[in-house]
């Protein structure tokens, strides 16, 4: 399977610095072409947010480079990927964590990663970050670890009033900033002519679901250049609307 591929990334009309990160890396083996996308949206003071994002986006690379060839080679990797992504979760969640309470600062990171091996794909998530699957409807594969999410799971708010509300930042858990961290994980088959997207909450809260099909269906992102032009228009659409956070959004078209 070969893939179409474009990211952008934007500080955005208020911060002073970017505090999301970005990861894209493919490579070809003998078992097809494999990617690996991954988008962490920091927070934290003085650029505290910035450094929890890039830590978590190193150990991917690492990862990528060190780990995967091995768990490539097996008939099932669905679990040894997950497993793997787990302990690199933990493990960074222990060290911004602790760099945090010795600095006397507040600091973490989501994290949102995606991995394309064969006909599967394989999802990673940790607090607001998305994953969605574009084709002919746009499809949510993540669901939000956040305060509001949990109020609608529950019955005790429509997606109106979650749309709508002053908590619908507050994240249940991110990386570094939280003592547990529990994450989500999902797969699914991958097929010909589909766009997988990842974006930070910045880039998806004041446009509309119809807004990014538009822009973003595969009959439309025919190469790369249509790709990376529409993922500018519909970041410059949010800043536009007077958007503050970050923008980050990460497309992928199987091909």
């Amino acid at each position: 399977m070969e893939f179409l591929t474009a990211v952008h990334t934007d500080i955005g009309i208020k911060k002073s610095t970017n505090q999301d990160s970005a990861l894209l890396l493919e490579a070809k083996s003998d078992v097809g072409n494999v990617l690996l996308a991954v988008i962490c949206d920091g927070m934290g003071g003085l650029a505290k947010g910035e450094v929890a994002s890039a830590v978590v986006i190193r150990s991917f690379k690492e990862w990528f480079y060190t780990q995967l060839p091995e768990i490539m080679t097996l008939s099932d990797p669905k679990d040894r990927i997950f497993s793997s992504w787990e302990k690199i979760a933990f493990g960074c969640n222990d060290r911004i964590h602790d760099y945090s309470a010795k600095n006397s600062v507040t600091m973490g990171t989501t994290l949102i990663a995606l991995l394309i091996l064969g006909d599967k794909y394989y999802i990673i998530n940790i607090g607001d970050s998305r994953a969605y699957r574009i084709s002919d409807s746009l499809v949510q594969l993540t669901k939000d670890q956040t305060f509001v999410q949990r109020e609608m799971d529950m019955g005790r708010m429509t997606y109106e009033e979650a749309k709508n509300s002053p908590q619908r930042n507050v994240l249940l858990q991110c990386i570094g900033a939280s003592n547990f961290i529990e994450p989500d994980f999902f797969s699914g088959d991958v097929h010909t002519g589909e766009v997988y997207m990842l974006c930070s909450d910045g880039f998806r809260h004041i446009i509309s679901s119809d807004e990014i099909y538009e822009r973003l269906n595969p009959y439309v992102l025919v190469n790369e250049q249509s790709m990376n032009d529409n993922a500018v228009y519909l970041t410059e659409l949010n800043k536009y609307r007077q958007e503050l956070d970050n923008i980050t959004v990460l497309l992928v078209k199987t091909a």
